[in-house]
């Protein structure tokens, strides 16, 4: 069972099992988010070019490391290369463009956003995040939304085995043969969503959990991900919740909800098929 804050990847970087995302976070809140969430101990931020909203994460990761709150070593920010910059240039251009806009020297992690098999250039895309691994743009690289036919595509031809599979997982979408095939090549998954977009908070079988345990609905769901082994970057909008989601360690789920849990496992998405983004 891994319950430790931490994991390493298969290159050896180190990262945080939780982290806070910033999907649909406006850029103008981005900042104050970042900031709160760095003080309630969070030091893994989740951003993309798609977000919009990388200045004002670079921005607080450069405020707390000025103001001698954290150092940048100690902070772990991802971003991702947006569908529209797949190919090996346009990649490395969309990059370099990312940096700018966080204003940092480096990123922690860089993720193909989706595979977009339609285009078909994922393998060329990855060639440039390879190229930005070799000459230390970036500490590790990896994919998000890949399903095993793309990894096995991906494996097949490229040299560098992505550091993480970010996925859409929650209770309602475990997605056991993906991450065990990630398990099996060393990829660590990382959950998008996962606390369903908010769907599974109300459910019975949570909220008995939660009560039993004393704990928020979320913080169940959220301990629930790093029990089975796994990462996940959530989502909040307010101190007490950025501060709630946080704090897992101090209690554990047993068997009996660990198998209340696994049996919500509809194949239910709240996003899209990654099959069908392009």
């Amino acid at each position: 069972m891994h319950t430790s804050g931490k994991v390493s990847v298969s290159n050896g970087v180190v990262m945080d099992r939780l982290g806070y995302g910033l999907y649909k976070v406006p850029a103008d809140d981005a900042h104050g988010l970042c900031t709160l969430a760095l003080e309630a101990g969070y030091r893994l931020l989740d951003t993309a070019a798609m977000y919009g909203n990388e200045e004002g994460v670079g921005r607080a990761v450069r405020d707390a490391v000025d103001a001698g709150h954290v150092e940048r070593g100690d902070v772990f920010v991802t971003s991702k290369v947006w569908n529209e910059d797949h190919g090996y240039q346009a990649t490395l251009a969309a990059f370099e463009d990312s940096l700018k806009r966080s204003g940092l020297d480096y990123l922690d992690l860089y993720l193909i956003h989706w595979p977009c098999p339609a285009k078909d250039q994922y393998v060329d895309t990855w060639r440039a995040l390879e190229e930005l691994y070799s000459r230390g743009r970036v500490r590790a690289i990896g994919v998000s939304n890949f399903q095993r036919h793309h990894l096995e595509k991906l494996l097949s031809r490229t040299e560098v085995v992505p550091a993480v599979n970010q996925i859409e997982l929650h209770p309602y979408l475990q997605q056991q043969d993906l991450r065990s095939f990630n398990a099996e090549h060393g990829i660590l998954t990382q959950a998008w969503s996962p606390l369903g977009r908010g769907s599974l908070l109300t459910n019975p079988t949570i909220t008995h959990i939660a009560a039993k345990h004393s704990r928020s609905p979320a913080q169940i769901i959220l301990r629930w991900h790093l029990q089975t082994g796994g990462a996940a970057v959530a989502k909040a909008s307010s101190q007490e919740r950025i501060a709630e989601n946080f704090r897992l360690s101090n209690f554990t789920l047993d068997t009996v909800d660990m198998t209340a849990i696994a049996q919500l496992d509809s194949d239910t998405r709240v996003g899209s098929h990654p099959d069908l983004v392009n």
